[in-house]
């Protein structure tokens, strides 16, 4: 794998799953500074990432995630970042949750992993910062 950028985004994040037949929550998709907010539906749950503070209501939430983005945009060519990341977290003993956008790669490591994840990865080559 090549050497990645990884930047760790400020604040604390939550995941919420809501029921399938919940409506997508009004204002949640509105910007709201440089937060990322990742809203999926299955045929089982609505899903919801979002920084602390703007869970939905009516869910099952799953506090205390910190999140990190590879620096992109990333050719769609590209393969391996989620295998080669979640490799590194791994050997680290390190949980995650990753999802995927357009132009990269997303991954939330528990916050009181991140000092663990901050580490593996650098070990593994990549570049990390900014820290908060």
């Amino acid at each position: 794998m090549k050497r990645l950028a990884i930047d760790v985004r400020p604040g604390d994040y939550s995941v919420v799953r809501l029921p399938v037949d919940a409506a997508v929550p009004p204002g949640l998709l509105d910007p709201a500074g440089p937060a990322l907010v990742s809203v999926t539906r299955t045929p089982e749950e609505l899903s919801v990432i979002c920084p602390t503070g703007r869970e939905p209501a009516g869910g099952t939430v799953e506090h205390g995630w910190r999140l990190m983005s590879v620096r992109g945009p990333l050719e769609f060519t590209l393969t391996g970042v989620i295998s080669a990341l979640a490799s590194e977290l791994a050997a680290a003993g390190v949980a995650l949750f990753s999802l995927s956008t357009f132009d990269t790669d997303h991954i939330l490591v528990p916050a009181a992993e991140l000092g663990r994840a901050v580490t593996a990865f650098r070990d593994a080559g990549h570049e990390v910062g900014p820290l908060d």
